[in-house]
């Protein structure tokens, strides 16, 4: 296994919240089979329970005059690193959970919302979508590791 950085925030979109930023919670707690506890999206769309984006994407945005709260792409977990260097099929070990990157984000218009150019800034930065392999808690500054 090799470190490939660490966890910088974590979100969840709660039933009581809608759209965006998604509201930063202290811990995920994923389960495979089902997705994020808590999170409105559980039990939905599995290989897509999961969304990392890293802050790369927040740079890019952030060189072009838009400047957007942590959050704000949707993300579950805000990496330190950019994900768009790995590939789909690679698994994640965060602590004790294990996930595995399934597909690219497509970039939604609705983005637009915090600068019109953003869906096409962000095209191949919006984020990877994961499912969960094995259950675990993850929380800000755990390390993450990829099985080489």
């Amino acid at each position: 296994m090799k470190d490939l950085g660490i966890v910088l925030e974590t979100f969840s979109a709660t039933k009581e919240s809608s759209g965006l930023p998604r509201p930063k919670v202290r811990e995920l707690n994923l389960i495979k089979d089902f997705g994020i506890e808590n999170d409105k999206f559980a039990g939905k769309k599995l290989d897509q329970t999961v969304m990392i984006v890293g802050i790369k994407s927040y740079k890019i945005a952030l060189e072009n005059g838009i400047k957007l709260e942590y959050g704000s792409l949707g993300e579950n977990i805000l990496l330190d690193f950019d994900p768009h260097d790995l590939i789909v099929n690679q698994e994640l070990i965060i602590g004790t959970s294990i996930i595995q990157i399934t597909q690219i984000c497509t970039v939604c218009s609705h983005l637009s919302i915090f600068g019109e150019e953003l869906p096409t800034l962000l095209k191949n930065h919006r984020g990877l979508y994961c499912k969960i392999l094995k259950d675990g808690i993850i929380s800000k500054d755990m390390i993450v590791k990829i099985k080489e």
